[in-house]
């Protein structure tokens, strides 16, 4: 895994191509982050080509300071970018259409497919933000903390995003 830290160093130095480092050593896991959020592969390689240009854009004009690692900072671009993309499309998620790019690890059982399958169709019933503080702290393993660091809020508004979305989903489980 290349030192994020010192490839975003040297871009800001004016090395275009340690850039090509930050996007081999983050790629995977920011779409399956954005494919979570938004709903399919297709849409979330979208989001996280779009995130990278914006990131490029930022480093070279020295806007990014540090005060978070620089994966937070992506994982921020990435996950406000998504929120964004289903924002403006007024539309929800459609299942995703291709888990083996999803999965954890190749070679995935049919019983983790199946598992990635439901989480998919369980979390398009969840407003972006809540889907977002979710996939964060729940798939992804963040703390609250990083969660809110991530999300741009409070460890508070994280907390109360994961009871609305917890108490969403009770509901649909009940009705299914």
């Amino acid at each position: 895994m290349p030192d994020l830290e010192a490839a975003a160093a040297r871009v800001v130095a004016g090395d275009v191509q340690a850039f090509g480092a930050i996007v081999e050593g983050t790629s995977h896991e920011l779409v399956r982050l954005a494919a979570r959020l938004v709903g399919s592969v297709p849409d979330g390689e979208d989001v996280v080509q779009d995130a990278y240009v914006s990131a490029y854009r930022a480093l070279v004009a020295g806007r990014f300071d540090a005060r978070a690692s620089l994966r937070t900072w992506l994982y921020r671009i990435v996950t406000h970018r998504a929120i964004d993309t289903l924002r403006s499309a007024a539309r929800r998620p459609v299942v995703v259409d291709r888990l083996d790019e999803m999965s954890p690890a190749a070679g995935t059982s049919p019983d983790a497919q199946l598992a990635l399958l439901e989480l998919s169709e369980w979390l398009e019933v969840l407003p972006a933000e809540q889907r977002a503080a979710v996939v964060l702290h729940s798939v992804q393993g963040f703390s609250a903390h990083e969660t809110a660091d991530i999300l741009g809020c409070s460890e508070g508004a994280v907390e109360q995003r994961l009871v609305r979305a917890r108490a969403t989903l009770r509901t649909r489980r009940g009705a299914a």
